[in-house]
C-alpha cells in the first residue's frame, strides 16, 4: 500500500511538473511574440545626430629659439606624454646612403648621451615604467617620453638630452646595421612585402626618395661620422615643434621646458627642405615577380594620385566608401559574387607635401589571377559611368562620420593631429572643414571624381606570383608583360670573391 502511495505521489509530481513546464513555455512564447512584434529592422532605426566634437582646451607657445610647443592637460590618470617631431626625413638622405636617417633616429636613443650611458639610461627608464624614443620615418622624425606625473622631471631630463646630446655609440650603430644586413636578407620572404615594394618602384620610379631601398652597399656607405652630421644639419629647436599631454600644472610645465631647452641655440639658416617634384615612372603596363613557389597571386595596380589639401579630398574618400568594405562594390562584386578574391580593396591614398597613390588590388588564386584583374578593372570603369545609388553614397557617407569621432578618442590623439598639420602647413581645423565636405558630398560628386581622378588607362599593373600557374597567362591582359628581378645583390666583399 505504501508502494501504491509513493507512485501515485511521484506521478502527481511529475504531472505538476509537466504543467509548470508548459506554463513557462507558453510565457516565454508570448513573451517572443511581442519582443519580436516590437522589434525594428535596423535600416528602421532612428538615431539622435552625431554630437559635435569639441577640441580640448591646448595652448600654443613659442620659445625664443625657435622652438613652437603646445599642451594640453589632461587630468584622468597620473600620466604624462610628449611628442617632438623633427623637419627631417628619410627622403632628405643621400641615394647612395640609404638607411642613414633611420640609423640615426635609432642610435640617438640606443647610444645613450653625455651624461649617462645606454644601461644608464634603460636602467632609469625601467625603474620608472617610464619611456623616451626616437625615430626617423619618410617625411620626418619623431622623438616621445611617456611618464607617470611624479617622474616627470626625472624622465623629462632624459628625454631633453636624448634630443640634444646624443652620443651615437658605434657600437650600437654596428648594430642596427647588423640588424639591417638581416633584414635585407628576408626582404623577398614575404610576397605582399615583395608587392608593396616593386610597386612602389614602379610608381615613383627605382631611385625616387619614395621607392628607395636599402642594400648591402648603400648600408655600407653609412658611418658614423655621417650620423652624427645628418643629426647636427636637421636637429635644432627651431626646426622642431613639442607637444606635450596629461597630468601636469602649465605653469610649471612651461618653466620644465624652459629650463630644458629655453638655451638650446637656433640654427641661423633653417630652411624648408626642397622637395623634388613627383612625377610616374611608369604610365601602364604589366609586371611580374614570379615566385614558383607560391599557390595564390599578391595583385597590385594603380597610378600616381595626389595629397590631402586636394579640393575634392572629401568627396574622393567617400568614393573610397562606395569601392571598399563590406557594403562596397570590390567585396560585393569581385569576392561575394565572382569568388575571385581572398580580399580586395581599392582606394585613393593622399599625402600631406607629395603625391600618393591610388592603389586596387588584392590576393587571389593562381588561376585565378588574370579574371580577378580584370574584375578590378571593371569595377573601376563602372564608378566612372555607373552612379552610384542612394544607399552606397549613404552607406559610404555615415561609415566616415560615423567614424570620424575615432579621431578624437583621447587627448593625445588630437594633439598629434594638430602638431603634424602644422608640421605640414595645414589650417588647425582641416578635419573639421573635410567633416563639413564629406556630408556635402553628393553621388554626382563621386562620379565626377572618379572621371576625373581615375585613369584605368594609365595604371600599372603588377603580378608577384607563380606565373607557371597562371592560366590564363598575363599576356591576356597586355601583350608585353615585363619581368622584375629581385634577386638581392650581394655585398661588395662577397661579390669580389
Amino acid at each position: 500500500m505504501s508502494n501504491l502511495k509513493f507512485k501515485l505521489g511521484k506521478s502527481k509530481g511529475l504531472f505538476y511538473s509537466l504543467i509548470l513546464a508548459v506554463a513557462c513555455l507558453l510565457v516565454s512564447f508570448n513573451f517572443s511574440l511581442a519582443a519580436t512584434a516590437a522589434a525594428k529592422h535596423y535600416t528602421e532605426l532612428e538615431l539622435p545626430p552625431l554630437p559635435e566634437i569639441q577640441l580640448p582646451k591646448n595652448e600654443r607657445f613659442v620659445l625664443d629659439n625657435g622652438l613652437v610647443v603646445y599642451l594640453m592637460e589632461d587630468h584622468d590618470l597620473p600620466l604624462v606624454n610628449g611628442t617632438a617631431l623633427i623637419r627631417t626625413g628619410d627622403r632628405l638622405e643621400p641615394a647612395d646612403k640609404v638607411g642613414l636617417a633611420s640609423f640615426t633616429g635609432t642610435v640617438m636613443r640606443t647610444g645613450g648621451t653625455k651624461k649617462h650611458s645606454p644601461d644608464q639610461l634603460n636602467e632609469i627608464l625601467e625603474q620608472r615604467a617610464a619611456s623616451v624614443e626616437t625615430s626617423i620615418g619618410q617625411g620626418s622624425g619623431s622623438a616621445g617620453f611617456q611618464s607617470l606625473t611624479e617622474d616627470l622631471e626625472t624622465v623629462f631630463d632624459l628625454f631633453a638630452e636624448v634630443l640634444r646630446e646624443p652620443v651615437f655609440a658605434q657600437e650600437q650603430l654596428d648594430l642596427v646595421k647588423t640588424q639591417a644586413r638581416g633584414s635585407i636578407a628576408r626582404r623577398n620572404d614575404d610576397p605582399d612585402s615583395i608587392a608593396r615594394r616593386e610597386f612602389q618602384k614602379l610608381i615613383y620610379g627605382q631611385d625616387s626618395p619614395y621607392a628607395r631601398t636599402m642594400e648591402y652597399s648603400t648600408l655600407d656607405n653609412i658611418s658614423r661620422e655621417d650620423v652624427v652630421q645628418f643629426y647636427q644639419e636637421y636637429f635644432h629647436p627651431n626646426n622642431l615643434i613639442l607637444g606635450i599631454v596629461g597630468d601636469f600644472e602649465p605653469q610649471k610645465m612651461r618653466s620644465l621646458i624652459q629650463a630644458k631647452f629655453g638655451d638650446w641655440k637656433p640654427h641661423s639658416t633653417i630652411t624648408p627642405p626642397q622637395l623634388l617634384e613627383v612625377k610616374p615612372a611608369n604610365t601602364g603596363g604589366v609586371f611580374y615577380v614570379d615566385q614558383p613557389q607560391l599557390t595564390q597571386s599578391s595583385v597590385l595596380m594603380g597610378h600616381i594620385g595626389g595629397k590631402f589639401d586636394n579640393p575634392d579630398y572629401a568627396a574622393l574618400d567617400v568614393l573610397n566608401g562606395v569601392l571598399n568594405g563590406f557594403g562596397g562594390r570590390l567585396l560585393n562584386e569581385v569576392r561575394s559574387r565572382q569568388g575571385l578574391a581572398y580580399s580586395v580593396y581599392g582606394y585613393w591614398s593622399p599625402r600631406f607635401d607629395y603625391p600618393g597613390m591610388f592603389i586596387a588590388g588584392g590576393q587571389t588564386r593562381s588561376d585565378a589571377t588574370v579574371q580577378f584583374v580584370q574584375a578590378l578593372q571593371a569595377q573601376i570603369k563602372r564608378i566612372q559611368t555607373q552612379p552610384v545609388t542612394p544607399e552606397e553614397l549613404a552607406y559610404a557617407k555615415e561609415s566616415t562620420l560615423n567614424s570620424f569621432v575615432f579621431n578624437f578618442q583621447d587627448p593625445s590623439q588630437t594633439l598629434s593631429r594638430l602638431m603634424r598639420y602644422e608640421y605640414y602647413g595645414y589650417p588647425a581645423d582641416f578635419l573639421f572643414r573635410y567633416q563639413k565636405a564629406v556630408a556635402a558630398t553628393t553621388a554626382s560628386d563621386v562620379q565626377r571624381v572618379a572621371q576625373e581622378y581615375l585613369k584605368p588607362e594609365q595604371m600599372v599593373t603588377l603580378v608577384v606570383g607563380n606565373q607557371t600557374a597562371i592560366q590564363p597567362p598575363l599576356t591576356q591582359l597586355d601583350t608585353s608583360v615585363t619581368p622584375i628581378d629581385v634577386t638581392i645583390p650581394n655585398p661588395p666583399s662577397q661579390a669580389q670573391n
